[in-house]
């Protein structure tokens, strides 16, 4: 008997239970059930890619601790077909927890630098703790661990060394990672410095040994300003490989999510749309290749749980593709937490606001999506990044695409740059060690603050007369406008 289709109430349903918990990927532990895989992801998990560079939101985190976990290694082994990652020992270097037996803190990170200590010689000695060194496992405090290693280079090499052959011998590679860098130090100078001397250290251990590796997970502007004090991190360039969503990527990601939620409907979703591959125990369900890499799969897929169009016809585009162009920030990047806000917020809209429509998202609903991840969006930046907040505040009301001198004038009115200062300083001097976040590299020279904002995709200069542009993932929230496009939320 052929399966009946899901109703759009039902779709609703499922996709309101399955992306519940989509927006708070950081905290969120990955599994087998959440381990969605995509295929442009393959390259950054070689053992022997060294930076991933990735923006906010695209999976750093997750792939971070899904390497720790030598379950979650085997399931990307045998996704990706990489036997290395078998012959792993994995441990971190620097995460998000508070794991001051592996590394120091954010605290003990700021007195290390102000007692003069040199980036590189902390996280050469995190390395050999990691390895096991006994001189380190019996000290306590990172300041003397530290002091240990800068005294004692001879044997702490020989130790290096040893470990190295070993490994070799047992054919396993020891992979120490890194993530979260942008909490490393509040003032931007010493979080560069310290991201220098990770990259000054994963370079070493790539040419220098056989068997240790190093993985760090950072974002592309932090990646690229480290080299102010590490020169030689263009050589990692090639050992580099940057998370990316394609659209595909991200449309495989909602129906992998759909067909993992627990319960008949998503029993229900894999059997109408055929081919998935499920464990034996039921804890994990792989979508057939058309939904994760056909865009006219996905598209016709899409179409019956959306509308057709985003208005009365085709003229106002098909929600499949205009999602994404909405969502894009400046570079081209598209955060799935974004995504997933967006499809989620659409359908409890549209279940409050729309609850008898033929479809499961009504296009006012996909709307407000792009508006609730607009919101979610600036909400990070606040978070990791004030400076940008504050940058971009004095801009509410405009309209873009705007003249760079208007920007440069609200700027200067506003007391930009006092304002930064002030801000960096307060961050400082926080007691709260998770209170530590990156200031702009510049904040005394307005003209370069805006080349900073296009790095991080906040900004565009698509415009032959230099006015510069929002994509509407940061413009709604921040309050700026643009003729025909997608208001701010009102309510």
């Amino acid at each position: 008997m052929t399966e009946a289709p899901l109703t759009a109430a039902e779709y609703r349903e499922l996709l309101s239970t399955a992306l519940e918990d989509a927006a708070h990927a950081d905290t969120r532990a990955p599994n087998a059930s959440n381990l969605f895989m995509p295929d442009s992801h393959r390259a950054a998990l070689y053992v022997d890619t060294t930076v991933v560079p990735g923006g906010r939101g695209v999976g750093k985190t997750f792939w971070y601790r899904s390497l720790l976990d030598e379950k979650l290694r085997e399931l990307a082994a045998a996704e990706y077909r990489i036997n290395r990652l078998r012959r792993l020992t994995v441990s971190p270097g620097y995460g998000l927890a508070l794991k001051s037996e592996s590394y120091p803190g954010p605290q003990v990170l700021r007195a290390l630098l102000a007692s003069g200590e040199d980036p590189y010689d902390i996280w050469y000695t995190v390395l050999l703790a990691a390895l096991g060194q006994e001189d380190l496992r019996v000290r306590r405090e990172w300041a003397d661990k530290v002091a240990w290693v800068r005294t004692n280079p001879d044997p702490a090499q020989r130790h290096l060394e040893q470990a190295d052959r070993q490994a070799y011998g047992e054919n396993v590679v020891r992979l120490l990672l890194f993530d979260a860098l942008e909490h490393l130090h509040s003032d931007r100078e010493q979080a560069d410095r310290l991201v220098a001397g990770i990259l000054r250290l994963a370079l070493q251990m790539r040419f220098g040994t056989h068997n240790i590796r190093l993985k760090v997970f950072v974002r592309p502007d932090m990646f690229e300003s480290a080299g102010q004090h590490f020169p030689d991190a263009s050589k990692l360039s090639g050992y580099a490989a940057e998370l990316t969503w394609s659209r595909t990527d991200l449309y495989g990601l909602l129906f992998h999510c759909l067909g993992n939620e627990d319960g008949e409907l998503a029993g229900r979703f894999r059997a109408i749309t055929g081919g998935w591959e499920s464990a034996p125990d039921g804890t994990r369900h792989v979508p057939p290749l058309l939904l994760r890499n056909d865009e006219a799969s996905q598209s016709l897929l899409f179409e019956q749980i959306a509308d057709p169009f985003m208005g009365a016809n085709h003229r106002k585009g098909r929600p499949y593709t205009w999602l994404l162009n909405h969502l894009m920030d400046g570079r081209g990047r598209i955060s799935p937490r974004s995504f997933v806000q967006a499809v989620s917020t659409a359908a409890q809209v549209t279940g409050s606001g729309h609850p008898a429509h033929g479809r499961a998202l009504h296009y006012e609903a996909i709307r407000s999506g792009v508006q609730a991840a607009s919101e979610a969006r600036v909400r990070e930046v606040g978070e990791d990044t004030p400076w940008v907040k504050l940058a971009i505040e004095p801009l509410a009301g405009c309209q873009v695409p705007v003249p760079e001198p208007q920007v440069l004038n609200l700027w200067e009115k506003e007391k930009l740059s006092e304002k930064l200062a002030e801000d960096s300083a307060r961050y400082a001097q926080a007691d709260e060690p998770r209170l530590v976040r990156t200031g702009p590299r510049h904040p005394d020279d307005l003209p370069r603050l805006i080349r900073e904002l296009e790095d991080l995709g906040v900004m565009t200069k698509p415009r032959k007369d230099g006015r510069l542009d929002l994509p509407d993932v940061y413009r709604i929230a921040f309050g700026l406008g643009r003729k025909g496009g997608v208001p701010r939320r009102t309510g």
